[in-house]
C-alpha cells in the first residue's frame, strides 16, 4: 500500500482498535497485523498524536513486575471515528475516479 494512503489510515486504525476496549502498544500492533502492518517506530508517535489531541487517553499498569501503559479512546477519539466514516462517500468517488467509473454530477 502507498505509505501516504497508509499513514493516514493508521490513525483511524488505532482508534478504532481502542473503540470496545483498552490496550497497550504490542496488543494494538498485533491486533491490526492481519489488517495493516504498523511497527514500533510507526506506533508510538501515532499514539503520542492521539494523546496530544486528546483522542486518547492513557495510564500505566504493572503487568508481570514491569510498567505497562494502557490506552483509551476519548469521545474526541470517537468523533474522529465518526467524521472518518462520514467522510467515506467522498473516498468512494474519489476511488471511482481513479478507476475510470463514470463519476454523478
Amino acid at each position: 500500500m502507498n505509505t501516504q494512503l497508509k499513514k493516514g489510515l493508521l490513525d483511524i486504525c488505532v482508534l478504532a482498535e481502542l473503540r470496545e476496549k483498552e490496550s497497550y502498544g504490542y496488543a494494538i500492533i498485533n491486533d491490526l497485523a492481519p489488517l495493516i502492518e504498523i511497527s514500533e517506530s510507526t506506533l508510538y508517535p501515532i499514539l503520542k498524536r492521539l494523546l496530544t489531541k486528546k483522542a486518547i487517553t492513557s495510564k500505566s499498569k504493572i503487568h508481570n513486575n514491569r510498567v505497562r501503559k494502557y490506552y483509551q479512546i476519548t469521545d474526541i477519539g470517537r468523533q474522529e471515528i465518526d467524521e472518518f466514516v462520514g467522510e467515506w462517500g467522498q473516498v468512494e468517488k474519489i476511488i471511482s475516479f481513479i478507476k475510470g467509473d463514470e463519476i454523478d454530477g
